[in-house]
């Protein structure tokens, strides 16, 4: 039989990824969140487009809805929360999506899949050492001139995010993005340039957005 990855579930632990949903909508401005990550990624009719760690699909599926005539990816290494994913899919109208099941630090896709990779709230799950092979995953995976849209916790951006930050930072993997470095991670893979687009405040600190590119081939 073959052994399931290690992983951290949506919600820290799985008896809770049921309630992922409801949780998500209580702690985060997630539609308006998740509407400008995908507003700034301009999509294209055509445009093959990656969402790693796609959890449930409320991403996926925005995504999809947004640009139709995208060809739209959903990966995950959580086969409970592909459940869900799936669930929801089945009631969407249209096109489905393509959900796979899969790891963010070795993306299942040959070089040069994507014209464009998006990430929300799965990065401060990972390891640095994770979080840095998943962001060369990324550029591998993408072609040149596409581009990463990350969603995920950043550096507090006001006096009541930072007493916020005091308790979240030991909590999973999150240090690394409260201090501000997630950008410099970013680059380090390969990206340029890399903008730090919004930041927003939620219940459980700053959630910022990035945008970066790879490089063309002449660059």
């Amino acid at each position: 039989m073959k052994k399931q990855p290690h992983f951290i579930p949506a919600l820290h632990f799985h008896w809770l990824t049921r309630w992922y949903d409801p949780m998500m909508r209580c702690l985060f401005p997630e539609s308006g969140t998740k509407a400008a990550l995908i507003a700034q990624a301009h999509i294209q009719p055509g445009q093959i487009v990656l969402d790693a760690g796609c959890g449930t699909g409320t991403l996926t599926m925005l995504i999809k809805q947004t640009e139709p005539g995208a060809i739209v990816y959903g990966l995950d290494v959580d086969p409970q929360v592909l459940d869900i994913a799936r669930r929801k899919d089945g009631q969407q109208a249209g096109e489905a999506i393509i959900l796979q099941q899969g790891t963010a630090t070795c993306l299942p896709y040959p070089d040069g899949s994507f014209d464009r990779v998006f990430t929300s709230l799965m990065l401060h799950h990972l390891t640095r050492q994770d979080k840095q092979q998943m962001l060369r995953e990324a550029f591998r995976v993408l072609k040149p001139g596409g581009e990463l849209h990350i969603a995920d916790f950043g550096k507090p951006h006001d006096f009541v995010m930072w007493l916020i930050s005091l308790m979240m930072r030991w909590f999973e993997e999150i240090h690394d993005h409260i201090l501000g470095r997630l950008p410099a991670f970013i680059m380090d893979a390969g990206f340029h340039p890399v903008e730090e687009t919004a930041q927003h405040r939620t219940l459980v600190g700053t959630i910022a957005l990035y945008r970066a590119s790879k490089p063309m081939k002449n660059d």
